[in-house]
């Protein structure tokens, strides 16, 4: 019996392997990234990039602060007997915060005013002993200048007796010896006058002095007395009150805080890598939310907190409606100007100072992937500083699900 043997037809073996490997290529192309993906042009949005002058701003954030702030301290020992006004009010200079109440001091007070009193009292009648004195000392002139007036009369006398032959030479010597002797005590109780009134008014300016400084006494203590109502002492608002009702308070102990509401500055959180690069004096452009309004730097702080510095700015102009003191505000700081820069408008995702991998467009129908590197991001404006050339479009679209392609293919 003859068996029948079929013939093997290799080549079907063959065409199975190669199809086979024909897919496993495929499909090993597709998962290494090598594979062009075709992305939809109504799915893509751009940014091209420019070339030109360009203003570099830092970024800021901080608060208004008050420019003119007054600590209210205690005058005096005392106790908290009266709270008027609360954090948040509007104040005047002459608005009374709170009453402090010392009656030690009161009685002060009393002690200094009575002790005044006496002190002009005796002035006033230290005025009319001296005066008393005066008169005497007079008194004692006018004699003498009525004894002298006697000795000249027994002089002329004397002398015209002499002519006569009457009287002797030794009377008319002995008038002349009156009428200089006295002539003399005179001029010497003169001068002992002179020297009286001169003590008199040393010993009057004395007193004075005495009078003036217990006067100053005086004004010291009502003045303490009168600052026991503690006033805010300038235009503004109450920001912080320190004390409680019935605290018993020490001399020089803070109170409470006044801070001005129409004068404010603006304290400002600057980046630490751009604050080297500022000067005094540069512009501020200050956000309110309501408007913004121009400012510029007056101090800046040498103190790294945070990864930030501190520093303040004046304002130049009219504040808007909602300006009040801590109110959060962010600011643009002036840092340099720059030529000739690459830029393109800022969007999501493009990282300032950052180095990203992202579509470019190189022709009409295809992206390719380019690390581009950013600089800073300055009013909307981020710098690029490697990886793209003026005129050139960065597709500013999300994709991020497209990263494992390094090529694209736009479709219409």
């Amino acid at each position: 019996m003859k068996i029948a043997l079929t013939k093997k037809q290799p080549w079907k073996k063959w065409a199975t392997i190669a199809s086979f490997t024909l897919i496993m290529g495929y499909a090993g192309y597709s998962v290494s990234g090598k594979a062009i993906k075709s992305v939809p042009l109504k799915d893509l949005s751009f940014q091209t990039v420019v070339q030109g002058d360009l203003d570099i701003y830092a970024n800021a954030y901080g608060e208004f602060a008050s420019a003119k702030e007054r600590l209210l301290t205690a005058p005096a020992l005392g106790k908290v007997s009266e709270i008027l006004v609360r954090p948040g009010t509007k104040v005047t200079p002459d608005t009374i915060i709170l009453h402090l109440s010392n009656p030690k001091l009161v009685q002060e007070v009393n002690a200094a005013n009575g002790q005044l009193a006496q002190q002009l009292a005796q002035r006033e009648a230290f005025k009319y002993e001296q005066q008393s004195e005066r008169l005497n000392y007079q008194g004692r002139i006018a004699d003498i200048e009525a004894e002298i007036e006697k000795a000249e009369l027994e002089l002329s006398v004397n002398m015209n007796l002499m002519d006569l032959g009457v009287s002797s030479k030794i009377e008319l010597q002995r008038a002349k010896l009156a009428v200089k002797q006295e002539s003399k005590r005179l001029g010497f109780e003169k001068k002992k006058y002179k020297q009286f009134i001169e003590m008199q008014s040393h010993q009057l300016t004395q007193r004075d002095i005495t009078i003036e400084q217990q006067h100053a006494q005086v004004n010291l203590l009502e003045q303490q007395l009168d600052d026991m109502k503690v006033k805010a002492g300038i235009n503004g608002s109450l920001q912080t009150l320190e004390i409680e009702l019935g605290q018993s308070v020490q001399l020089g102990q803070s109170l409470a805080k006044v801070g001005s509401d129409e004068v404010l500055i603006a304290r400002l959180r600057l980046p630490q890598n751009q604050a080297d690069q500022i000067d005094i004096n540069a512009l501020v452009l200050i956000d309110t939310q309501k408007g913004i309004i121009k400012g510029h730097i007056t101090r800046i702080e040498s103190v790294v907190n945070n990864g930030s510095v501190l520093a303040e700015a004046v304002i130049d102009e009219t504040l808007t409606s909602n300006a009040r003191p801590a109110l959060s505000i962010s600011a643009q700081v002036f840092v340099r100007h720059q030529q000739a820069i690459s830029y393109i408008e800022q969007v999501p995702g493009f990282r300032p100072r950052s180095k990203q991998s992202l579509f470019v467009r190189d022709t009409n129908d295809s992206l390719v992937q380019r690390d581009v590197t950013f600089g800073e991001l300055s009013k909307n404006k981020l710098v690029i500083t490697s990886g793209l050339k003026p005129g050139e479009q960065l597709v500013s679209s999300d994709t991020q699900k497209y990263t494992k392609y390094p090529q694209l293919l736009i479709i219409q």
